[in-house]
């Protein structure tokens, strides 16, 4: 199997599914994904939280404990690594390099806001210190929040994301064509982008994305089909196919006997 860093060299785009839970992990497993991620908000609403604020952070470790016996590369969001103390992000970080994760989502903002790229530079910078192993897809929020939101300015951050040991550069709510060419032509590492309508994975993989984030798209789905099921029973609708019970249970049953 490849590396989850060679997943990012590829002719395609690495498509990453973002996982919530065991049950949502298990259904993107099976359905051949070398490498999962979990989601910030997914996890944050699934426990009736709000995403952000580092609301995530105790329910996201627990759910990394369990996934450790996931027979696939995994990838995990940790906010602003929960700390703005660069040595408390990379113990962070190292505790769950111990538990076998591959690569970590890091944002270069708190509370909705962006930080300042120097001392966002110095968590990238002792991460990779401490996890050298560990791929560190840098978050960059320009345009995600509306601030300083310009191709320039993301650039400018990426770069300085870079040469402190990022290995990657995440950069949400990038949906311009030619921004994201601009932006993948002038960032010397594989660029990540979530996924959106107006482009298919091939279209964003010839803008030079190499990496293509559901984020927490499949959880928001997977409540509107919910409540789709339960609308259709209550009107009296032909109700959605699902996979079958015994099938999900039987996954379940095998992934709590893998013992790595």
């Amino acid at each position: 199997m490849a590396t989850f860093r060679e997943l990012h060299h590829t002719r395609e785009p690495l498509l990453l599914p973002n996982a919530w839970d065991v049950g949502s992990a298990l259904a993107f497993a099976a359905a051949g994904f070398p490498a999962v991620g979990t989601t910030s908000f997914g996890i944050a609403a699934s426990a009736g939280l709000p995403d952000g604020g580092r609301s995530s952070q105790a329910a996201t470790a627990a759910l990394v404990a369990q996934l450790r016996r996931l027979p696939v590369h995994l990838t995990v969001d940790i906010e602003d690594g929960y700390s703005d103390d660069p040595d408390e992000v990379a113990e962070h970080v190292a505790e769950l390099a111990n538990l076998g994760v591959a690569g970590i989502n890091l944002e270069d903002s708190t509370a909705g806001h962006l930080v300042d790229p120097s001392a966002f530079a110095g968590k990238v910078a002792a991460v990779k210190r401490r996890c050298p192993e560990i791929f560190i897809n840098a978050r960059v929020d320009n345009i995600w929040f509306g601030e300083q939101a310009t191709v320039d300015a993301v650039l400018l951050r990426a770069g300085v994301y870079a040469d402190a040991g990022a290995d990657g550069i995440f950069v949400p709510g990038l949906v311009v064509p030619e921004d994201i060419r601009r932006i993948t032509a002038g960032i010397g590492l594989p660029v990540n982008v979530l996924a959106h309508p107006s482009l298919t994975v091939a279209e964003l993989g010839e803008l030079g994305v190499r990496r293509v984030s559901s984020g927490s798209l499949p959880y928001r789905a997977a409540v509107d089909a919910a409540v789709n099921v339960a609308t259709a029973l209550r009107d009296g609708k032909q109700v959605p196919g699902a996979t079958p019970y015994w099938e999900m249970q039987s996954r379940l049953v095998e992934f709590s006997q893998r013992t790595t």
